[in-house]
């Protein structure tokens, strides 16, 4: 059978029409042999998102972005995608934006939610949520460090003002006196140093000594230590306490004029005939030095002693014992 030119054309129109539907479907990533569900989600900012990229499902792609475009005049964004896969996740999952590489761009994953709610249907709207990228997190982290840096330079420069006012040319000629004399007294000690280590180097042995001697000395004191550690001072400061405590009832009782102390110290009529007996006996002394016949009566040939008879007082005599007494 012969086939017109004809129908030769009109094959070949239909042919270019199915390639160029083909080609357009695989431009938009619409699946034409497949069936697909479509899901939507809106975001405030799709961060460079773009029709073609890969939805996946833990890593696995699933799926291809469809259509974003603007959703209203507040400037929120639809983006349109469908899941060829048969794996079925809770309506309730979310349809998560994040960075795919370093200069991979933006791609969308649906992060499965396994709560036994409604399975996702084909036309639901997901919830959204944005992960940030690493570029993301280090400006969001650098950015706090570059206004304390500007903070830092401001005050650095203003102080490099002040120092730039304050060091005028005769500043700047007493801090060289002033960095001169330091490096005379860097010298000195030097100098000093120098001579500490000739004395020590020259008195090393008795260095030696006096350290051996310190040891032997810290030694002693250890033996010293463990004699009286070893010795019962418990004991002894109990017996002393017990000493003490005694004398302090003893001193009590004096104060209180009990006993013999007590009573000496504290009876004034004990006291008054002491001393009025003390008194009588220096009278009596006074009285055998100054008339020993009254009271010693000697005789060497055994003669009777002779009557004493007192000296007969005379004005003089009274006023000299007066005066003696």
């Amino acid at each position: 059978m012969k086939i017109s030119r004809e129908i030769k054309t009109a094959l070949l129109a239909l042919a270019g029409i199915a390639l160029f539907i083909f080609g357009f479907s695989y431009l938009k990533a619409n699946p034409i042999f497949q069936s697909a569900r479509t899901f939507y989600a809106i975001y405030s900012h799709v961060g460079g998102l773009t029709t073609g990229t890969v939805v996946t499902i833990n890593g696995f792609p699933v799926g291809k972005i469809q259509d974003i475009r603007f959703m209203d005049s507040s400037g929120k964004l639809l983006v349109t995608f469908n899941v060829e896969d048969d794996f079925q996740f809770s309506k309730n999952s979310k349809a998560e934006i994040y960075e795919a590489g370093v200069i991979g761009g933006k791609a969308l994953a649906i992060m499965p939610a396994f709560d036994n709610a409604e399975t996702a249907k084909s036309g639901d709207t997901l919830t959204t949520s944005y992960r940030p990228g690493l570029t993301e997190s280090v400006e969001n982290k650098l950015q706090p460090f570059l206004k304390d840096l500007d903070k830092l330079l401001v005050s650095t420069n203003s102080v490099v003002g002040k120092v730039d006012s304050v060091f005028d040319a005769k500043a700047q000629a007493d801090l060289k006196r002033s960095l001169s004399g330091l490096s005379q007294v860097i010298d000195n000690f030097k100098k000093t140093s120098r001579s500490i280590d000739g004395i020590v180097a020259g008195n090393k042995e008795r260095l030696d000594k006096t350290i051996a001697n310190a040891e032997n000395i810290t030694s002693n004191l250890s033996k010293v230590s463990d004699t009286l550690a070893q010795a019962n001072l418990g004991k002894t400061v109990k017996d002393l306490q017990a000493t003490v405590n005694n004398m302090n009832g003893i001193l009590a009782k004096i104060e209180s004029g009990d006993g013999s102390v007590g009573k000496l110290l504290k009876d004034e009529a004990l006291y008054d005939n002491l001393s009025g007996a003390s008194k009588q006996l220096e009278q009596l002394l006074q009285d055998m030095k100054l008339n020993p016949k009254r009271y010693v009566h000697f005789s060497l040939f055994g003669k009777r002693p002779k009557q004493y008879d007192p000296p007969k007082e005379t004005p003089e005599t009274s006023v000299e014992e007066n005066s003696k007494n």
